[in-house]
């Protein structure tokens, strides 16, 4: 079924048989039943909107001849005897109009993504009167009847407009309709590709560094091995050289991970991204996180600077682990906030909460690796690695960190300093 519905043909008779049956339902604009505008018009122009791949003069043509037919039937049902020649020559003008409608829209059909709908409204209802002119013009050369009242083309223009817009407004409301379902899936798209490639980000962050110390463990192992065959101590020799040689293929396993993961981190992440679009991302995800602990959290921007950054990643991490211990901070209810603004050559990232602060005895050492002052239910401490993890990418980015919590023991403020020259965009405008 589905395959016969993509056939170019079968859809083409589709809206041509819609718009037939769309036809018979009429509307007599001037006296007597010479002229009528029925449905048909704009289940036609809907259908053009939304149909584009398909080719317009032969959709006009083949549901104009289906127009024909259908109301050409009434020689069958007509109470008083009319030919079928004469019932022709009534409807052939209704089968042009659709012609010249198909015609017109043709010339529109490549660009009507790019006019607003006010104005593709107008340029509807244009091509509208014109096909309707064409229409009546037949009909007065078929029939002799005069049509050509100025009060009748002024009711002409009014329902031509009307339907026109219609339509129009109808299409709009549905194309915006499916744009923020795009919208939405590109959004979640996006998040999943932050949440991998953050991940990644550390994975590989942190094997870069155990591969510094893997090589000064193989250089010392050698060493060792030098010293002691120096020494005469050629069997503690050999063991420390085994050794060495051991942490070698440690290493040489450790590159071939490292080179693999940062192949999948490249390949899943884009270019470049904006500050502001950098802490939307952060602001939604820590949404949701609050809301997993049943909190009540306001979360604030203040972006006194904005510009593109392909160190987002890096950037992204930094700040959510940071929004984030402030979401564990506060017990039920509070306020975070995020600024970013220029000082000089560098660009200052803020986060502050109003949670519980830190002992004046921890801020020394909060940025030790095992620290933490989170348990679980069950008393079990947690990692501990997180602000470890954020200091340790700040470094690395050539930036600082610092922490300051007010006396009281209410709220956290981190400062991170980043130079602006090392993780602005290139190609970012002043």
């Amino acid at each position: 079924m589905r395959r016969f519905l993509k056939n170019e043909m079968m859809q083409i008779l589709l809206i041509a048989l819609t718009t037939a049956i769309g036809a018979e339902i009429k509307v007599y604009p001037f006296h007597g039943d010479y002229f009528r505008m029925g449905l048909g018009a704009s289940t036609f122009l809907f259908f053009l909107l939304f149909m584009r791949h398909l080719p317009y003069l032969k959709i006009g043509i083949i549901t104009g001849i289906f127009s024909v037919c259908f109301q050409g039937t009434e020689w069958l049902t007509h109470s008083t005897p009319l030919s079928f020649t004469a019932s022709l020559q009534n409807n052939v003008a209704a089968g042009v109009y659709y012609i010249v409608f198909a015609l017109c829209m043709d010339r529109l059909r490549t660009t009507i993504h790019e006019y607003n709908p006010l104005r593709l409204g107008g340029l509807v209802s244009g091509i509208d009167l014109i096909s309707n002119g064409a229409e009546l013009f037949l009909r007065w050369l078929l029939l002799g009847v005069n049509v050509m009242h100025w009060d009748d083309w002024l009711l002409l223009l009014i329902l031509t407009v009307v339907r026109s817009y219609f339509v129009i407004g109808l299409y709009s409301s549905i194309v915006i309709g499916q744009m923020r379902i795009l919208h939405a899936e590109k959004e979640k798209r996006m998040e999943q590709m932050l949440h991998v490639g953050t991940g990644l980000y550390g994975e590989t962050f942190y094997l870069q560094k155990s591969m510094g110390t893997i090589e000064a463990i193989t250089e010392q192992s050698y060493n060792l091995y030098s010293k002691l065959k120096e020494e005469n101590l050629e069997h503690y020799g050999q063991e420390a050289l085994s050794i060495a040689q051991q942490i070698h293929e440690v290493k040489k396993d450790s590159q071939r991970i490292l080179a693999g993961l940062t192949k999948l981190y490249d390949s899943e992440i884009v270019v470049d991204m904006s500050l502001a679009e950098m802490l939307g991302f952060v602001v939604k995800a820590n949404e949701k996180y609050s809301r997993m602990f049943q909190k009540k959290i306001k979360f604030t921007t203040d972006l006194d600077t904005d510009y593109r950054t392909g160190d987002f990643i890096p950037l992204l991490t930094i700040v959510n682990n940071l929004v984030s211990n402030a979401v564990e901070a506060i017990q039920e209810h509070g306020t975070i906030g995020i600024r970013v603004y220029e000082e000089s050559v560098e660009t200052v990232f803020v986060v502050s909460d109003t949670g519980c602060g830190i002992r004046e005895s921890h801020r020394s050492i909060i940025f030790q690796p095992g620290f933490t002052t989170k348990y679980n239910e069950s008393g079990v401490a947690a990692a501990g690695i997180g602000l470890s993890h954020v200091r340790n990418i700040v470094h690395s980015l050539g930036g600082e960190i610092a922490v300051r919590s007010s006396e009281e023991g209410t709220g956290t403020t981190f400062i991170v300093r980043l130079s602006t020259l090392k993780i602005r965009s290139a190609s970012s405008a002043v």
